[in-house]
């Protein structure tokens, strides 16, 4: 069906950059919003970044001005570029992309990456 595979995840010391990719593949219409949420054990997930069709973008504030969000819609394919991490950084990432999966807008779907560690160390 759909499947988002993610990429770039990895340990960086503190100061540090990472990248990370998000390929969306399968059979489906189009791809509306995408976004990065992070997550600890026994935490809620929480939004970092999201992006639209139409590039609008809209960050955490404990990652804005750090953190950039953007895609290749010819990749069907989004990205979070992260500067200046720190260890409160780490968490596992997961990529999210509201998906239509067909030409009819009740045909609609969300799906998750597996989610990849981003580990900061001082």
């Amino acid at each position: 069906q759909v499947q988002l595979v993610e990429s770039g995840g990895g340990l960086v010391q503190a100061g540090g950059s990472l990248r990370l990719s998000c390929a969306a593949s399968g059979s489906f219409y189009s791809i509306n919003d995408m976004g990065w949420y992070r997550q600890a054990p026994g935490k809620q997930r929480e939004l970092v970044a999201t992006i639209t069709n139409a590039d609008t973008t809209n960050y955490a504030d404990s990652v804005k001005g750090r953190f950039t969000i953007s895609r290749d819609n010819a990749k069907n394919t989004v990205y979070l570029q992260m500067n200046s991490l720190r260890p409160e950084d780490t968490y596992v990432y997961y990529c999210n992309a509201g998906v239509l999966l067909t030409r009819y807008r009740w045909d609609r779907s969300v799906y998750w990456g597996q989610g990849t560690q981003v580990t900061v160390s001082s």
